[in-house]
Parts: C-alpha cells; sequence; structure tokens
C-alpha cells in the first residue's frame, strides 16, 4: 500500500470573517449550539479576492468532550462581482485555537466555474472577533 506523506494542494485564498455571537441554545441533545454570524470580512488569494457577504454564519456545536463541530455557510463577493458560496463543516480544538474544515464552492459565475469542482482544506483558528483561516485546493 502507498502511502502519502502530504496532500498535495494548491494555495487559493486567506479570509477574515468579522464573527459575532448571536444566539446560545445552552445543553441541547448534541451540547451546546453557539449561533455564530459571519457576514464581513475580506478574502485574497492569486486568483480570487473580494469581500464577505451577509447573510453568513456558524452553527456550532460545542460537544461534551469541548471540541467544536463547524457547519457555517458564508457568501463570498469578488471584487469583480461574482457570487460565490463557501460552505464546510469542521473541527476545532484548544477552544478555536485550531480549526480545520473541508470548504466546497457554488457559483453560476463562469469566469469562476473552476472552483464549482475543487474540494478545498482550510486551517484556521478564531481571534477577538473574527476568524481567520488559509483555504487550499486539493490536487
Amino acid at each position: 500500500m502507498h502511502h502519502v506523506v502530504s496532500l498535495p494542494v494548491e494555495f487559493l485564498f486567506s479570509m477574515t470573517a468579522t464573527t459575532n455571537t448571536s444566539g446560545v441554545i445552552a445543553k441541547g441533545p448534541n451540547g451546546t449550539r453557539v449561533v455564530v454570524d459571519a457576514s464581513g470580512g475580506t478574502f485574497e488569494g492569486p486568483k480570487l479576492k473580494g469581500t464577505v457577504k451577509a447573510p453568513g454564519g456558524d452553527w456550532v456545536t460545542v460537544r461534551p468532550d469541548g471540541v467544536l463541530q463547524l457547519d457555517v455557510r458564508v457568501l463570498l463577493e469578488t471584487d469583480d462581482g461574482a457570487i460565490i458560496l463557501m460552505q464546510y463543516k469542521g473541527i476545532g480544538v484548544d477552544g478555536g485555537a485550531n480549526i480545520r474544515t473541508a470548504p466546497l464552492f457554488e457559483t453560476g459565475d463562469e469566469r469562476y466555474a473552476w472552483l464549482n469542482s475543487v474540494q478545498a482544506v482550510a486551517h484556521g483558528s478564531t481571534g477577538d472577533g473574527d476568524v481567520t483561516y488559509q483555504v487550499y485546493a486539493l490536487r
């Protein structure tokens, strides 16, 4: 069996989204649900850049073991007017200091249609009122 030591990836962009807690559902069936608004910010990379638009957010579950389980949808608007939906699940540990996600993209804009077949991976961390990611396409 062949073991891959590293994954082939291409850097897509860095994204910083502004975050605000919208509501908390404590003691839910899977843990505590924290609904986080993420409808502002910026992203930039070699092939695309722009702003994070409303609406967008993360329906985080803080599991009993303290791990964050992310469920995110954000809208990206490129500086040349394309709208791209980015959605991902992921895992956060150390209180969100270490986040790993697997984004998918959806757009009808032909200039960015190549994103529709990308499986991305990202790593990031939460800051004071924001979250920052480095996003890579798996190749």
